[in-house]
């Protein structure tokens, strides 16, 4: 890669009329490909083994979060929980803040209508597995922004249960 790029660098400095010019043009080619070899081979094989871990574990992503938090801790346990009755002008960092006092959110998914845009009214907050039982238990049937929330557990999505059925079948 390097020695392709040089080769490149020493034909165009080649057609500069003046030698000044050229040793320059060189000089600075070489630097220019010192630098991006190592970004482009880096970038290259960080792509491939990205591809080839969810190629191994297509599933890893639904039983292991990462979190959002800088250490980037695995949680294995985590419970999605389903919020709704929750005001149309609740947006996600408002139930992020909310949630966390009960501890750690992985994530907040509020639904919207496809076509307006506009919030549903319902949505979606990812949290460990005790942490999401304690929320349940704080914030089921209490008042937020004037609305009374209503919290559970989240059932699984139509689809996953659908093919499961047919799988059994």
């Amino acid at each position: 890669m390097a020695f392709g790029l040089a080769v490149l660098f020493y034909v165009l400095a080649s057609a500069f009329s003046t030698a000044i010019d050229a040793a320059l043009f060189a000089s600075l080619a070489a630097l220019v490909s010192g630098l991006l070899t190592p970004l482009l081979i880096c970038r290259g094989a960080c792509t491939t083994s990205a591809k080839e871990s969810r190629a191994q574990n297509p599933q890893a992503t639904s039983h292991a979060v990462m979190s959002a938090t800088h250490d980037a801790a695995i949680i294995t346990d985590a419970k999605t929980l389903y919020v709704g009755n929750l005001p149309y002008r609740a947006n996600e960092a408002a139930i992020r803040k909310l949630f966390s006092e009960y501890g750690q959110v992985i994530s907040v998914r509020l639904v919207k209508d496809k076509e307006t845009g506009k919030r549903r009214g319902y949505g979606f907050v990812e949290m460990p597995e005790k942490e999401a039982h304690a929320a349940i238990a704080a914030l089921n049937e209490t008042e937020y922004l004037q609305r009374t929330l209503k919290v559970r557990e989240a059932n699984e999505k139509r689809e996953s249960l659908e093919s499961s059925d047919e799988n059994e079948a």
